[in-house]
């Protein structure tokens, strides 16, 4: 029987693979997310599944809006993965906090701007009444 084989990309195989910029896979190898890249004889960086795997936890934790920091310590918990995942769990209610808060807070810009809005019968810019409320700040 034949074992699958560590397939190595590229960094623009990686980037196109994962949907994520050059750039960004180079800052996340810069701040230790990911970690140094293999290279060729010639210097070229090269990724191997382990990689891929690893970015696309990284863009799914962005994408719920895990922080550099909380997904530092998210990968950093995985690597023992026979240990109770209590403080992953912590980790993830307290994001969880955090963006209820941000929706409680957004809610009440939502409703300042539509009452912002319900100000406005249009008519010269002089007599914007959005503008006035603007200026003298939320109420």
């Amino acid at each position: 029987m034949e074992m699958a084989r560590d397939t190595r990309l590229p960094i623009g195989g990686l980037a196109k693979r994962t949907g994520t910029k050059v750039n960004t896979i180079r800052f996340y190898e810069d701040i230790g997310l990911l970690p140094c890249a293999a290279r060729t004889a010639s210097g070229r960086r090269t990724y191997g599944d382990e990689d891929v795997g690893r970015l696309a936890f990284i863009r799914n934790a962005r994408g719920l809006g895990f922080s550099i920091d909380e997904i530092r310590s998210l990968t950093a918990l995985a690597l023992g993965p026979g240990q109770d995942c209590a403080e992953i769990r912590a980790l993830a209610a307290r994001h969880l906090h955090d963006v209820d808060e941000k929706l409680e807070r957004m809610g009440h810009l939502r409703a300042e701007l539509a009452r912002i809005v319900q100000l406005c019968d249009g008519g010269p810019v002089s007599d914007c009444r959005v503008i006035e409320a603007i200026a003298a700040g939320a109420s």
